[in-house]
């Protein structure tokens, strides 16, 4: 992290020189930046939204920091970062994932993944575009580097090659579209992501059973209940690289609070298929976010 750690620094000065002369406006929309990724991006838990992360409208800026939590009968994830939204147009994420097992065989595996995000909203406005049909349109990218294996050291695995990945590190490209209908308080997103990642690069990227980007559709539907309360269901299909994991589609129920333009809190019932042969069975169970930012 300490070398993604500058990147962050380099921002917020650069932060500080274009809008240092005052403080945030939170200028926009309760619940329109979205909540925080499982991989840091703005936009659902599951998948990233074409929307900037924070509060600050196209004449500030935004930021805010993540927990999120995921238990399953099998395994846990917790992730953490921070984010920035520069003018409504730019986004940087940071986030660290640590991945655990809790049933033997793997009830010792750890894997911890760094992941470094930019987005760029290219065109539309998902507020302020109505009346067109025209999503907003957003390009992203996450930089991930696997850290290693742990726990695993009986068995001879340190490492993720050893499993089968063909790299340790990787880049995920997506184009996300967002169209936010304010008098049916819905929200609708669909992304493309072109990548190689094996459970969103804990387990490397690439494989035994295939080596090359491949495009995964993720989709995103949440209904406003009220200006604090936002339902939905998310989907997001993955690729199958390793003979060591019978990889399957994500899919989530969540429901958003947010109590504030400072605080969300997400929970949701989530379905992350299998993860491993080693522990053959359909992994689901809670997930939770808190995010506090501006």
């Amino acid at each position: 992290m300490a070398r993604f750690g500058g990147l962050f620094l380099v921002a917020n000065l650069a932060v500080g020189g274009a809008y240092g002369q005052g403080r945030p406006d939170m200028g926009k929309l309760s619940a329109t930046g979205g909540v925080s990724q499982l991989e840091g991006a703005g936009g659902g838990g599951l998948t990233p939204w074409a929307l900037i992360t924070g509060y600050g409208s196209r004449d500030s800026w935004g930021a805010n920091a993540h927990y999120t939590g995921v238990r399953t009968q099998d395994y846990t994830l917790d992730t953490a970062g921070i984010a920035v939204g520069l003018a409504d147009r730019v986004e940087l994420s940071l986030a660290q994932q640590h991945f655990k097992g809790s049933l033997a065989p793997l009830d010792r595996l750890s894997i911890r993944q760094d992941i470094l995000g930019v987005k760029v909203k290219l065109a539309g406005d998902a507020v302020y575009g109505q009346d067109v049909f025209l999503p907003q349109l957003a390009v992203g990218a996450l930089y991930k580097r696997n850290k290693g294996v742990g726990g695993l050291g009986a068995l001879g695995v340190t490492k993720v090659a050893q499993l089968g990945a063909k790299d340790d590190s990787g880049t995920d490209v997506y184009l996300a579209a967002t169209k936010l209908l304010l008098q049916q308080s819905l929200l609708l997103n669909a992304t493309v992501r072109a990548t190689k990642a094996n459970q969103m690069g804990l387990l490397g990227f690439g494989g035994d059973k295939g080596d090359s980007y491949k495009a995964m559709l993720e989709l995103s539907a949440a209904y406003m209940v009220d200006r604090q309360m936002v339902a939905g269901v998310e989907y997001r299909r993955k690729p199958h690289n390793l003979g060591v994991d019978n990889e399957k589609a994500y899919y989530d129920v969540f429901v958003a609070w947010f109590p504030s333009k400072h605080v969300s809190v997400t929970a949701a019932y989530a379905v992350l298929g299998d993860i491993t042969v080693f522990n053959p069975k359909r992994q689901r169970g809670a997930y939770l976010s808190v995010q506090a930012g501006f």
